[in-house]
């Protein structure tokens, strides 16, 4: 095995407690552990707590848990090869420190769900997000478009090839290509892009298809919904 990674807090009972023992024989065995130490101050150790209503492990009262917790992790804290004070990092900051101290290089991906709704059916509630393409012609007014959906290539072309969409479309992939990587730098691991037109059948589904081909030529990972297609 390479390369594992392990979290251990104090809460981990006797393992815990035999961890100076079992790195001490890791040694002897010729393997080399390194070790992460995240830290913070006891005000914001507090504020944590108190934020999460959650009890200390180690004791009813949260600053008596705290400094419990610090003279069991003495030992280990000392051998730690590196210490990261978490105390006043955000989470993206947080991902920055971890990637700089741990002694590979970590590679970050966003994975992108494009994803077609109608309007009439609400929107959708786990979106990032939401674009309104009801500006543009509607094929439901063709009747031999109507029962057709926009992954058929007559609704496909006749959305994508109108001149308000072909204007339309290099402005909103620069868009969506230029945002990318700033979401990425936060910290935003999952993106969910949701189009939405009246039904969820014709214009949603052919700009959704169109915009998830422009980003996996971009070479993002990308997964397609069309949430009300039927």
């Amino acid at each position: 095995m390479e390369k594992v990674a392990l979290g251990i807090d104090v809460r981990e009972g006797k393992f815990f407690k035999r961890l100076h023992s079992d790195l001490a024989k890791f040694q002897t065995r010729k393997i080399n552990p390194w070790i992460l130490f995240f830290d913070a101050d006891d005000p914001t150790l507090l504020r944590r707590f108190s934020e999460t209503r959650r009890k200390h492990p180690l004791a009813r009262i949260v600053r008596e848990g705290i400094h419990e917790e610090r003279k069991c992790l003495r030992e280990i804290r000392s051998q730690a090869d590196r210490i990261v004070d978490t105390s006043n990092l955000n989470l993206s900051e947080l991902k920055e420190k971890v990637a700089q101290a741990l002694p590979l290089t970590l590679k970050q991906t966003l994975h992108i769900t494009a994803a077609s709704f109608g309007y009439k059916y609400g929107l959708p509630v786990d979106a990032d997000l939401v674009w309104d393409v009801r500006f543009l012609p509607n094929p439901y007014y063709i009747p031999r478009l109507r029962p057709k959906t926009g992954l058929s290539p007559e609704v496909r072309n006749y959305v994508l090839r109108r001149k308000e969409c072909r204007s339309f479309l290099p402005n909103f992939f620069s868009l969506i290509s230029q945002s990318l990587p700033h979401f990425l730098k936060e910290g935003k691991s999952h993106l969910m892009i949701a189009i939405g037109c009246t039904g969820g059948r014709h214009r949603s589904v052919a700009i959704t298809e169109a915009l998830a081909k422009h980003l996996k030529m971009k070479g993002y990972q990308v997964s397609i919904r069309h949430r009300d297609i039927n």
